[in-house]
């Protein structure tokens, strides 16, 4: 098993450890997929605060969801990048809705497809007042490609609030890491809706992860009361 990087300051913001123990916790809670939907008339009641998840396919989204949960098969991963095509909804702990979006940016996918995607997810954008945060994931050694543009585009006409985060951070240098981080940073000034803070992680050391729950830990329904 590949040893965790130290996490430096730089990746933590203004997490407390407080906070930090609080994500653990809640993602030590069960985490079950509870719903699929393939249309805008088909998603679930809106009741508890949701975060979804975006990416290009291949970006590592599958995994990273299954390093936040510590479980290695609640995201499947698909040898067919653009196969899935459905929101997947995860309930974490009665407490946090999870949703894993369709991976966009393949080549094979139909433009009648593309577009009925595209129109699914300005639906659920604008929609969903559930939706607390949406986690934008750029593959860390490519930086900000156009179709994460045309995503984070979305987001500010849909005015969901939004987070880049950077996947795959292991296999770039500390410096680079940086480098990477301040470049996609300063893109982000032209976005209205983006969170100016861009999060490194690595499903496969761990880098990033425990900062990256008690960031999700914050939007969640609150722990109820003991005694």
């Amino acid at each position: 098993m590949a040893k965790p990087l130290t996490i430096t300051p730089s990746l933590i913001g203004d997490l407390t450890e407080m906070e930090i123990e609080a994500g653990r916790l809640l993602f030590a809670k069960e985490c079950d997929f509870f719903w699929g939907a393939e249309a805008a008339t088909t998603l679930p009641e809106a009741v508890l605060p949701e975060i979804c998840f975006a990416g290009r396919s291949n970006v590592g989204k599958s995994s990273l969801v299954n390093a936040l949960t510590g479980r290695k098969t609640l995201a499947r991963t698909s040898q067919t990048p653009g196969r899935t095509q459905q929101l997947n909804f995860f309930n974490l702990g009665s407490r946090l809705v999870m949703v894993d979006m369709p991976g966009y940016g393949y080549a094979q996918v139909s433009k009648e497809r593309s577009a009925a995607w595209v129109d699914f997810i300005k639906s659920y954008l604008r929609g969903r007042v559930t939706l607390k945060r949406a986690l934008v994931l750029v593959d860390a050694r490519h930086g900000l490609k156009p179709h994460d543009v045309d995503m984070m585009k979305m987001m500010d006409q849909t005015a969901v609030g939004y987070q880049i985060v950077l996947t795959k951070a292991d296999t770039l240098k500390p410096g680079a890491i940086d480098k990477i981080r301040a470049q996609v940073a300063a893109a982000l000034k032209t976005h209205g809706a983006a969170h100016p803070e861009v999060l490194a992680t690595s499903a496969e050391t761990g880098l990033g992860i425990p900062e990256l729950r008690g960031f999700l830990a914050r939007m969640a329904e609150p722990a109820p009361l003991v005694g």
